[in-house]
């Protein structure tokens, strides 16, 4: 089977090339969205604030499934660019069970302290009912929602994003249908959104498990070697998205708790609604990077620096449209994206729009740097890759948390996600232009090349 990994680089194979990770990702983002919009019309807003005083947890679950998928796949691709498909598919089959045993590992753990993880991340009693319904479904399902997202990245690298992107729709839509039928028809409340959710995880994972016990394909399942260097290279390298994930976590909590003081639960609801709203967008970005993530590790093993800069430069300039693009679509349609969480003319309604009119800055800069990670993840460098996520997700969130709402209240806490996006952007930058000639890009910062 040809390797597409392979291919010559245009701006239009690489658009077409990505666009299925693209959709794929923006699926994903729908799958947890839905379950907001289900929530907040037919359970009530308490709920939909529940939902996101435990979603720290479900970050963690799918940071171990992008860690281990990143890092991984920044291998694997590389091997296979060597030319070592054996090495590949043996890393590969072991990075699986790996992320499989930790993610078991962790469900264990929160089951058993499912109680005292839900009042640490500032649930009230009133609020602990649903918490404790949603977390426990969920974290049931935990093999599924690491499989699904492991494969989404793993699909790319064998060259059949395809393949994912349908899988991945077939699960949207098993997701939206059951959301209707568990929580409009059968009452299920959140357990039902739980539930609706993690079966739409489970159909794209026993997808790539066929796929990847396929024998004929280019990447499948092997016997492994057992290679600890092999797992703790992966997830060195794959850190930087474990980092986002954890500091999410972290940064939900504290908006939760900003909220809460300045606006009480109707602001906990809002910044929910917020984050929604973030996730749907920040997909194109993330699906275009995992998208184009297995092309730089193939083209880095092999040293091809006529691609390597070819995919830098598209993708720089990709992004920047994205960025526009969504930036302009997501204010002219704030009132639309909005309502379907509250109902216009509620108290709800007016302080999420206040807030999106600030909060969607964030939108023309934040691709840079959830690629800017993502690139030197698939260069392997796991620590520049941390880096921009730590500070993206965490330092200057902290800094702007801390900050801003004394000066300008509410507004304040609006601007925390732009002013980090922003901070962190300069830092993107300057790591890609200093290390441009060890990762054979330099070509991309001369005008000359650039408009070629």
């Amino acid at each position: 089977m040809e390797n597409s990994l392979e291919k010559k680089v245009t701006m239009t194979s690489l658009i077409r090339y990505t666009m299925p990770t693209v959709v794929m990702m923006v699926f994903f983002s729908l799958y947890t969205i839905i379950d907001g919009m289900f929530i907040s019309k037919f359970v009530g807003a308490n709920a939909l604030s529940a939902t996101n005083i435990v979603y720290p947890v479900i970050n963690i679950l799918i940071g171990i499934g992008v860690m281990f998928a990143t890092g991984g796949s920044a291998i694997v691709a590389k091997c296979m660019g060597e030319g070592k498909n054996q090495e590949a598919k043996e890393n590969f089959t072991l990075i699986t069970i790996s992320a499989i045993i930790v993610g078991v590992v962790v469900e264990i753990l929160s089951i058993i302290f499912i109680k005292d993880i839900i009042y640490a991340l500032g649930s009230t009693d009133s609020l602990f009912y649903y918490c404790k319904e949603y977390l426990f479904y969920m974290v049931i399902f935990t093999p599924f929602i690491i499989l699904k997202l492991y494969f989404d990245y793993f699909l790319v690298t064998a060259g059949v994003p395809k393949l994912g992107l349908i899988s991945s729709i077939a699960g949207g839509i098993v997701n939206i249908v059951l959301d209707y039928v568990f929580i409009a028809q059968l009452n299920l409340g959140v357990k039902g959104a739980a539930l609706a959710t993690c079966i739409g995880y489970i159909l794209p994972s026993f997808v790539g498990i066929a796929y990847f016990f396929n024998k004929k394909n280019v990447l499948h399942f092997v016997k492994p070697k057992l290679k600890l260097k092999v797992v703790l290279r992966s997830c060195s390298n794959g850190i930087s998205e474990m980092v986002t994930q954890l500091s999410s976590a972290v940064t939900t909590f504290l908006f939760n708790i900003a909220m809460i003081k300045l606006l009480g639960e109707d602001g906990v609801a809002s910044i929910t609604i917020m984050l929604y709203m973030q996730f749907l967008l920040n997909a194109a970005y993330l699906g275009f990077t995992s998208g184009v993530s297995p092309r730089i590790s193939y083209n880095y093993g092999s040293q091809d620096e006529e691609q390597l800069q070819k995919l830098v430069k598209f993708s720089l300039i990709i992004i920047a449209v994205f960025g526009i693009f969504i930036f302009i679509t997501s204010r002219i349609f704030s009132e639309v994206l909005i309502s379907l969480f509250a109902d216009k003319g509620t108290n709800i309604f007016d302080i999420t729009l206040n807030g999106f009119m600030i909060f969607s800055i964030a939108f023309l800069v934040a691709g840079f740097n959830i690629f800017g990670s993502g690139m030197f993840t698939a260069f392997s460098n796991g620590k520049v890759s941390a880096i921009l996520s730590l500070l993206r997700t965490f330092v200057f969130f902290i800094l702007g948390i801390t900050l801003l709402p004394r000066f300008i209240g509410v507004n304040g806490v609006w601007f925390v996600v732009p002013f980090a996006e922003v901070a962190t952007m300069i830092a993107s930058l300057s790591f890609m232009y200093k290390y441009r000639r060890e990762y054979l890009y330099e070509g991309i910062f001369l005008a000359k090349e650039m408009y070629k």
